[in-house]
């Protein structure tokens, strides 16, 4: 049975229906077998098309999307999973709709083998990185394994100033002097 109707008002995670009638569609998302809310808006139900999603409150807001590159900053580095809060979409100046979380895996973060994640990752660096699952608003699959992806800025460990590039994947800061491993986007700004 239906939760929810066309015109009514929902917030981020509120659910909507179920898997078995409709298809979750913009703006929602599939938890255990619920169609959920991504954002603050409007239910819009197409009964036809037997498909569920939301009109936003705000207008156009910035979409997050599998295939979109977001920028964001590691919050935490454990073990297998770097942490992300997603600040914007690249090249759109308009702010999230809701504040969004992600990670990487280990094997997202760079192509090939690597042994520590803390060789690519850092507490504080800006990075760029690509949607690859939406999984709800705190759980979104992130890459990093292309050549324009990576870390933007990185932010030395020991004073936490920025730091600069010496060659392919590594830093130093010009602070303290101290080397470390990251990786580094193409488009590096140290």
């Amino acid at each position: 049975m239906m939760k929810t109707k066309s015109g009514d008002f929902v917030l981020p995670g509120d659910a909507l229906g179920v898997t078995e009638e409709f298809i979750p569609s913009e703006w929602t998302y599939e938890d255990e077998g619920k169609i959920r809310s991504l954002v603050a808006g409007k239910v819009s139900v197409d009964n036809k098309n037997k498909k569920i999603s939301i009109i936003p409150k705000t207008s156009s807001p910035s979409i997050i999307r599998n295939g979109v590159v977001v920028v964001g900053q590691v919050s935490d580095v454990r073990g297998q999973r770097a942490l992300i809060k997603l600040d914007s979409i690249k090249d759109n100046s308009r702010g999230l709709v809701t504040s969004f979380s992600g990670g990487i895996h280990i094997s997202q973060a760079q192509k090939g083998y690597v042994a520590k994640l803390t060789d690519a990752f850092r507490i504080g660096d800006l990075i760029e990185a690509k949607v690859t699952k939406i999984m709800g608003i705190d759980n979104v699959d992130l890459t990093t394994a292309e050549d324009e992806l990576g870390v933007l800025k990185a932010m030395c460990t020991k004073c936490r100033h920025y730091m600069k590039q010496t060659n392919k994947n590594e830093v130093e800061c010009p602070n303290c002097g101290n080397k470390e491993r990251r990786n580094l986007s193409s488009k590096y700004e140290g």
